[in-house]
């Protein structure tokens, strides 16, 4: 096969990449007191110089109490986690690469550990404390660009803080963060990404990173019918963000009957702004197959892949277990070495290198 048009260069604002191809963000629980060390730095430049084009940060928490739910989780805010991170992204640089963090709050996820204050979420929050949410997304993102960032990712997706508000099951509130429409549900997070536009100004790529499943739920739809999807991504894009990233196990798999468009291509038929790809590229199996004991696969998918990404279903291409497994993933497929890529093995998510 041809994977030329993988490697063409992009271009948007803030960001220039030298392919189309990201790592995805991955929680990696590898930073003590939330203060990214230098073995971080070196895992994060170690697949820049393997031609990876952006790297999007593992979930890196604001400054709330109770933003995180376990103790290795990166903080972005503090000096010293702040300067962690602005070691990364120039190690990045150094080796050609393009980083993005994404700005995190989990809201009422808890993960067997307990932070020094209760979980919040949609329900538990008062006015002021989503004013002071706001406020700490916004002051993360004026780090990301005064420490060298390309651009940043807020996490909208998967159960967490925003995608609770989004969500009709976790948002049960009765004001203006509440409703009975997923329009009116999505006040929150376009106070989010306004506050940030404010915060880094026009020119700085905003991404978001949505999605319809759940980390405890696999089944769970924010929008059930492609009006739905509109209701819930044109405010996002009025309030500024520029890409969006559609999250989803299986980037082949249809989204509504009557099209075989996946996540991905709803975003950008209904946004125009250029969307992000994930959920098992590469892979014979997704992520429950996998961790259950599956094996991965270099070529599957990859006539799919190339066919929606030339259709113009999205823009970028996320590659998450891969690039864990195989630092070089990108590189031998850009130098059609498929056979010596190794294939993802479950084992391989508890590894830091």
């Amino acid at each position: 096969m041809n994977y030329e048009s993988f490697f063409t260069p992009f271009t948007h604002k803030s960001l220039t990449l030298r392919n189309r191809f990201v790592m995805a963000p991955m929680t990696r629980v590898q930073s003590p007191g939330g203060v990214p060390s230098t073995q971080v730095a070196e895992y994060y430049s170690r697949r820049a110089a393997a031609d990876v084009g952006l790297l999007l940060t593992e979930g890196t928490v604001i400054d709330r109490p109770s933003s995180q739910n376990h103790p290795d989780v990166p903080h972005f805010y503090g000096d010293a986690a702040l300067q962690g991170w602005q070691n990364v992204a120039d190690a990045v640089h150094q080796k050609g690469g393009a980083i993005a963090p994404q700005l995190w709050h989990v809201g009422n996820s808890p993960f067997g550990w307990e932070p020094p204050v209760p979980f919040e979420g949609p329900d538990s929050m008062s006015v002021q404390d989503i004013e002071d949410t706001v406020a700490a997304f916004a002051r993360a993102a004026t780090e990301a660009k005064r420490r060298g960032f390309d651009a940043l990712e807020i996490h909208g997706g998967h159960g967490y803080l925003i995608d609770q508000f989004f969500w009709a099951r976790t948002n049960n509130r009765q004001d203006e963060y509440g409703g009975k429409t997923l329009k009116e549900r999505t006040r929150f997070g376009t106070e989010v990404v306004k506050a940030i536009r404010t915060a880094v100004g026009p020119e700085f790529t905003i991404i978001m990173r949505l999605s319809q499943w759940k980390s405890a739920d696999y089944e769970a739809k924010i929008a059930t019918t492609p009006q739905e999807i509109e209701e819930w991504l044109v405010p996002l894009t009025e309030a500024g963000v520029d890409i969006f990233h559609a999250s989803t196990r299986r980037y082949w798999q249809p989204e509504f009957e009557g099209s075989d468009l996946g996540l991905a291509g709803w975003f950008k038929k209904v946004t125009g702004r250029p969307v992000i790809a994930v959920g098992s590229v590469g892979l014979q199996a997704d992520v429950t197959g996998l961790f259950a004991g599956g094996q991965g696969s270099e070529r599957a998918g990859f006539e799919e892949l190339l066919r929606r990404f030339e259709r113009g279903d999205f823009d970028l291409i996320a590659v998450g277990r891969q690039l864990l497994q195989d630092p070089e993933w990108v590189a031998k497929l850009k130098s059609g070495r498929l056979d010596d890529i190794r294939s993802f093995e479950a084992a391989s998510a508890k590894t830091y290198y």
